[in-house]
């Protein structure tokens, strides 16, 4: 039965570190246009992270345009996604950080972590 379990897990990106909620991250996607690829770059904070074996995943959110936020979901075991950079740790007590989708200006703001 192990053996089968092993068969079905996905092998784990390198590129990918050890994350977690408050995080400032860039994760950088392969994004597919007609017979082109290419890499685009989405930074913004953690807000979740699900560690499930292979479902786990991250959503992030950042802020676009006239203040609208957009939050996005990533696979972490997908190919689609080439690397993540983590660019600064945030000091958060939740494990879920749904709050700061009502937050904006100064109180949106994480503490950085320093350790």
């Amino acid at each position: 039965m192990a053996d089968l379990m092993k068969a079905v897990e996905a092998k784990t990106n390198e590129k990918i570190p050890q994350l977690n909620a408050g995080d400032t991250v860039s994760v950088h996607v392969k994004i597919k246009e007609g017979d082109r690829e290419r890499i685009q770059e989405f930074k913004g904070l953690v807000i979740r992270l699900r560690n499930s074996g292979n479902n786990a995943s991250v959503t992030v959110r950042r802020m676009a345009s006239n203040g609208i936020g957009v939050e996005r979901t990533f696979l972490l075991h997908s190919p689609r996604v080439d690397k993540i950079v983590v660019e600064r740790h945030g000091k958060v007590r939740r494990a879920q950080l749904y709050y700061m989708r009502e937050r904006t200006g100064k109180s949106a703001r994480i503490k950085e972590k320093f350790s």
